[in-house]
């Protein structure tokens, strides 16, 4: 699991910066939290949306900044226990009140059981939103690139 702060929107400690980033508050919306799956590079031939964390962002942002929303984490996981922690102490902190996925099928992949997750987020009042944007035409060019961009022996890199 990885969970990061998007750039320009939260400094240390959590805390918003900029416009609208009083506690809990967005400047037209909610303040949300992108969650990718973790599928592992193998799966690019079978499942090439899954296996690619950087589309399944942008659909997430595309989307929240179509509603008014404003995302200000993003969570890669797989089978992430629905109860974890960093999920739910920024929603406890009231720094986030919204979680959105590029789909049902990668949120199933993140979080397991998924029914678990949305029972929690029904139960806590967190809408959870789906982007359910088309899927980018992955041709073999494409692939290729993917397979590159998460195949980078470069320490630390995450394919972004």
């Amino acid at each position: 699991m990885r969970i990061r702060a998007r750039p320009g929107t939260v400094r240390r400690g959590g805390r918003a910066t900029g416009p609208g980033a009083e506690r809990g508050s967005a400047v037209n919306g909610h303040r949300a939290v992108a969650i990718a799956a973790l599928v592992p590079l193998e799966e690019l031939d079978t499942q090439p949306y899954l296996v690619d964390i950087r589309s399944q962002f942008a659909h997430c942002a595309q989307w929240a900044a179509e509603h008014g929303h404003t995302l200000v984490r993003e969570v890669l996981a797989h089978g992430l226990p629905p109860s974890h922690e960093a999920l739910w102490d920024p929603v406890a902190r009231g720094e986030v009140d919204l979680f959105v996925a590029a789909e049902a099928a990668a949120l199933a992949v993140a979080m397991r059981p998924v029914e678990e997750f949305r029972a929690l987020c029904e139960l806590r009042g967190v809408p959870l939103a789906f982007a359910a944007l088309p899927e980018p035409r992955y041709d073999a060019a494409h692939k290729a690139r993917i397979h590159r961009r998460l195949s980078m022996p470069t320490a630390g890199y995450d394919g972004r």
